[in-house]
């Protein structure tokens, strides 16, 4: 039997490299090995700790791996990117990967279980169909725009006015073009039910889930936005504390600081471009509203907005609403309101 501390793993579609580290840091092993062969070797290993990128199939590989006993840890790989020494190829990748989890600096990616990933998949898939239906409206505009149909923005507009554009004979528009338009129309029509089975079935599911029913409750977070932040945060035990969890989706400032001179800048935008954009948006609805009432949220709101500006104020309690998801998800508690001042 081998003994070992740490394995790197370069994941790819079918061919593996890996490379062994004594419990030192010494290279121990090095091999490359197919995807028939993989599991079979390590379950031939005493139990180590193997690391792996967060990468495409790493979530699959690390409940394979970790069904045999082994310690899995997936490390983003921008972070992984600074341990690499030397020519890039295949094995200096696995050792970068091995050496980044014997440092222990990086925060490492949780392995998601499969129920997580059902979660990940179907609002991925409900994006895609917001992002086609969204596509289409604008190239449908666009179109009319080169015939000197104009119409106002708005989703709603486009569809209450392309049956009158279709029928209207006098809007110069030719037969051949008119015939297209219906596709387009049809296409937007078939895109409008696909949307709408998406939505009924988050619902659904945003009811069965009693974590969701407790973030429905904080201000700025919505079906979607609770979904969403449950499928990302998982159980939430990455993460030390709230701040951790604000800082990962990148809702904190940036820093360009020399010399004792501290410099910040707009957020770092880190993580999870659409969550981030999601409570956002949240928050933007929230501080819009907040004029006018008189709990300490709603103060501390005004507040904010009078000393850094509307902006400022809306990532700040989109961080906000991050560090409560977190006590709400990771420790069970539910939200309560703050009251009146």
């Amino acid at each position: 039997m081998n003994k070992c501390k740490t394995i790197g793993i370069d994941l790819a579609k079918n061919t593996f490299y890996f490379i062994m580290l004594d419990k030192q840091g010494k290279q121990v092993e090095r091999k490359k090995l197919n995807r028939q062969q993989l599991i079979g070797y390590l379950s031939k290993l005493e139990t180590c700790v193997i690391a792996m990128e967060a990468c495409g199939t790493a979530h699959y590989w690390g409940r394979k791996i970790g069904q045999l006993g082994h310690s899995v840890v997936l490390l983003p790989a921008q972070h992984v990117k600074g341990y690499l020494r030397g020519q890039k190829n295949d094995y200096n990748d696995a050792k970068a990967i091995a050496e980044a989890c014997q440092h222990g600096a990086i925060r490492p990616v949780a392995v998601k279980s499969l129920a997580q990933q059902d979660d990940q998949t179907f609002l991925l898939m409900r994006q895609h169909v917001s992002s086609d239906r969204k596509r289409l409206i604008n190239h449908v505009r666009g179109l009319l725009a080169e015939y000197g149909v104009v119409l106002a923005r708005g989703s709603q507009v486009l569809r209450k006015s392309l049956p009158f554009i279709l029928e209207d004979v006098e809007n110069g528009l030719t037969d051949e073009f008119r015939a297209l338009l219906f596709r387009q129309y049809t296409q937007l029509e078939r895109l409008d039910e696909e949307l709408q089975w998406y939505d009924e079935r988050l619902a659904e599911k945003v009811k069965q889930k009693d974590v969701c029913q407790r973030l429905i409750k904080v201000p700025g977070i919505g079906p979607v936005v609770s979904f969403s932040l449950r499928a990302w945060m998982g159980s939430g035990e990455q993460f030390k504390r709230g701040r951790d969890a604000s800082a990962a989706l990148g809702l904190v400032p940036k820093q360009f600081s020399t010399g004792g001179r501290e410099v910040l800048l707009g957020i770092t935008k880190r993580g999870n471009q659409q969550l981030r954009s999601f409570v956002v948006h949240g928050a933007r609805a929230v501080v819009s509203r907040a004029d006018g009432k008189t709990d300490r949220l709603s103060q501390w709101i005004l507040r904010l907005v009078e000393r850094r500006g509307f902006n400022k104020a809306v990532v700040a309690l989109a961080n906000k609403i991050i560090r409560i998801a977190w006590v709400i998800i990771c420790r069970g508690e539910s939200y309560k309101a703050p009251a009146a001042v």
